[in-house]
């Protein structure tokens, strides 16, 4: 297969949390083949400096705890600083570690939207200003179709993804005077290694296939690709939207 390249992305700086492995690493490795300044953050720094390896240390990467709000904000500011004013944020981290409802504490609770939710809005309202004064920019935050699907033992995550969906709502409607387009990104079931190693039985995965319409597996390239049309030019117009990009699941 041959897939598309977008001029409008070339130089743009494009900020990415939750980067170094995974889907992540996906939206780091092709924004960064567009020609796009790429800066990501990521907790394990021995992750993100084999990504920078790997990328022949033409991107920018540093070590943060997105959970810390003024931590977040000051490594945007750091990578405008390095690369210019970030016209693109791509909204990845996330923890979708299993839980039963009725063992969470108020403190698990806490945490997880402390890490699936609060960075959304704490990265999107910090690269806010440098959008408006570029004169717009592409906000990508990642959603999940269980926010759609509501399966058990996923609480958190799930009201959290919910949440990001309503939230890039209200965010395109407000922002939207300053031409800044914000769009949520849903996944199926991503091949990635976390999930092989986890919970992806060849059980499991043929219920999986059951269910969806394209019998092939969804790879980590498939949903970065969407994500690069959503940060481009070429989406211009589309705002306040929730594309699913789950072989039909839903």
């Amino acid at each position: 297969m041959a897939f598309a390249t977008y001029p409008s992305l070339k130089d743009r700086v494009v900020f990415i949390t939750g980067g170094a492995s995974g889907i992540g690493a996906s939206f780091v490795t092709e924004f960064h083949a567009q020609g796009a300044k790429t800066a990501f953050v990521d907790l394990k720094p021995e992750d993100g400096e084999a990504l920078m390896a790997k990328l022949g240390g033409k991107a920018w990467f540093k070590t943060c705890d997105v959970t810390d709000a003024a931590a977040l904000q000051a490594a945007i500011g750091e990578a405008g600083q390095a690369l210019g004013p970030v016209t693109v944020l791509i909204n990845n981290v996330a923890n979708d570690t299993r839980h039963k409802a009725t063992e969470l504490t108020p403190e698990d609770w806490r945490k997880n939207l402390a890490v699936n939710l609060d960075p959304v809005f704490i990265a999107a309202t910090a690269v806010y200003p440098m959008m408006k004064a570029a004169g717009g920019g592409a906000i990508v935050n990642i959603s999940s179709i269980n926010a759609l699907l509501g399966p058990a033992e996923l609480a958190g995550y799930v009201a959290a993804k919910g949440a990001i969906n309503s939230l890039s709502k209200t965010l395109a409607r407000e922002w939207g005077v300053d031409r800044i387009r914000v769009n949520a990104l849903s996944p199926g079931w991503v091949i990635t290694p976390r999930q092989l190693e986890l919970w992806l039985t060849p059980q499991a995965e043929a219920d999986w296939m059951k269910l969806t319409a394209l019998k092939d597996r969804i790879m980590p390239a498939d949903i970065a690709r969407t994500a690069l049309f959503l940060a481009s030019d070429d989406s211009k117009m589309i705002t306040g939207q929730n594309i699913v990009v789950d072989g039909g699941r839903t």
